[in-house]
């Protein structure tokens, strides 16, 4: 496991972005958990779904798991509408199917999309303002 206490490096852009954050949860069983985090793998993870989230436009993607909550954050340009890009990416091939794969290990309706299961966050402290 890797030491969090050395946090994670963030990428800059070129343009202005906004950042969406959202959450969801998991089912809790130690071997869907194990199974989930090996879907979500560098060497699992379907080349499709990786290409759908790009071909939306959307610049960067993290998920964090801690216990059975499951963190992301997603960073796109300024300019683009979220519920556009996640109608869009919804209507990609095979983004139907890899949503009914993941939904067993998720605590939210088998039969809904990303954007339906992933709840956004809302933000109520920033340093910054």
């Amino acid at each position: 496991m890797k030491d969090l206490g050395y946090g994670y490096e963030t990428r800059r852009f070129q343009e202005p972005t906004k950042r969406y954050c959202q959450t969801l949860d998991l089912q809790d069983e130690p071997d869907l958990i194990a199974a989930y985090r090996r879907l979500h793998s560098p060497e699992e993870v379907w080349r499709e779904t990786l290409e759908a989230i790009r071909a939306v436009g959307i610049l960067e993607m993290e998920i964090y798991l801690l216990g059975t909550r499951l963190f992301m954050i997603v960073e796109m340009p300024a300019a683009l509408d979220w519920d556009e890009a996640m109608a869009r990416m919804a209507a990609m091939p095979k983004q139907a199917e890899w949503e009914a794969l993941t939904a067993r290990y998720q605590q939210a309706d088998p039969a809904a999309g990303s954007a339906e299961k992933w709840r956004l966050m809302e933000r109520i402290f920033h340093l910054y303002e």
